[in-house]
């Protein structure tokens, strides 16, 4: 592929297109082999909606697979890849369909999941121009309708939702849906009440380890996914609950409240604390403190003394006022 790219088509053009697809034959092998046992000719011939049909199954298959997600996911990049090269062959054009369909696959397992560049999105934007005219250019991958849901826009969070994941056919398909869910609502809580989001989010890594040792099933881990996604709710509601509005939480939060030697100070004294380092946070948080020490270092003697005039335990002053500063940042960074 590189004495392809570099010769520009001078030289030796028709050895250049033949190893070209030599590549691309050699990464479909590839693919393919991730999908032995599993029937997938509804795909040429089927339906829009037999095709749709197809991704839940498919990606459960993959899921099924030791590190199935991210080896496929390469695979499937680098046979696009090969493609783009190969693409004027005829016996590459053949194969369009079979591509098409890795790269749905693909897309339903890693859309909304982080990672890749922008040199790859474009890439297999490209490469979808081209298999167009193969398959028909529908949104079959969207997140949802690929596991099987009909509400795309329903809450995470709410017990219907949490239902109808629990009852999906495919179990590590749905693991998959229920942690790219809460791993965003995670990271959006983290914009707001950095505590909370290092709390749930550790949670959700010490349950996806276990099973990706094999320690527990899918079903299991499906189980404790959507308990932490009822105590996400439950922690959104404790606020109200307190009497503290989203931002008072936050620094309510990060005092350690559950701490026994915090307790002894009360609710009362502990909410009133927190609606304090809320003020002195932002009347003394402006545009560029977070690079400027002088300034963080005056706003970390505020929230040491406020601590200490309410009595806060001396040895967890230190360890508070890092995680207050902390969420500090969040609220700089959220420009509140």
């Amino acid at each position: 592929m590189a004495t392809y790219t570099q010769s520009g088509g001078k030289g030796r053009p028709t050895l250049d297109i033949n190893e070209a697809l030599s590549v691309f034959l050699r990464e479909h092998d590839t693919c393919c082999e991730f999908f032995r046992g599993f029937h997938w000719g509804l795909w040429k011939d089927g339906t829009p909606g037999q095709r749709l049909a197809l991704l839940p199954p498919a990606q459960e298959h993959i899921l099924a697979q030791t590190d199935g997600k991210v080896r496929f996911a390469n695979a499937v990049l680098a046979l696009s890849k090969a493609f783009a090269l190969a693409c004027s062959h005829e016996e590459a054009k053949d194969l369009r369909v079979d591509l098409a369909f890795f790269q749905a696959v693909r897309a339903a397992l890693v859309k909304s999941g982080g990672g890749g560049g922008k040199t790859e999105e474009e890439l297999e934007h490209a490469i979808r121009q081209l298999v167009s005219k193969a398959v028909s250019p529908r949104e079959v991958v969207d997140i949802f309708q690929a596991a099987g849901l009909q509400k795309p826009n329903i809450s995470v969070l709410s017990d219907e939702f949490l239902a109808e994941v629990k009852g999906l056919k495919h179990k590590n398909l749905a693991l998959e849906l229920l942690r790219k869910l809460l791993n965003e609502e995670i990271k959006v809580r983290g914009k707001k009440n950095v505590v909370q989001a290092r709390s749930f989010g550790d949670l959700l890594e010490r349950s996806l380890k276990a099973y990706q040792n094999r320690a527990i099933e899918a079903a299991q881990v499906i189980e404790e996914l959507i308990d932490l996604a009822k105590q996400l709710r439950a922690a959104h509601q404790r606020g109200e609950e307190l009497g503290l509005t989203e931002d008072e939480l936050a620094f309510y939060d990060a005092l350690e409240t559950n701490d026994s030697a915090v307790k002894v100070l009360g609710d009362e004294t502990l909410r009133l604390i927190a609606r304090e380092l809320l003020k002195a946070v932002k009347a003394n948080v402006n545009i560029d403190w977070t690079v400027k020490e002088s300034a963080r270092a005056k706003l970390r003697s505020i929230v040491k003394r406020i601590l200490r005039r309410h009595g806060y335990p001396p040895d967890k002053q230190e360890k508070a006022t890092f995680t207050v500063l902390e969420q500090a940042e969040a609220i700089a960074g959220n420009g509140d």
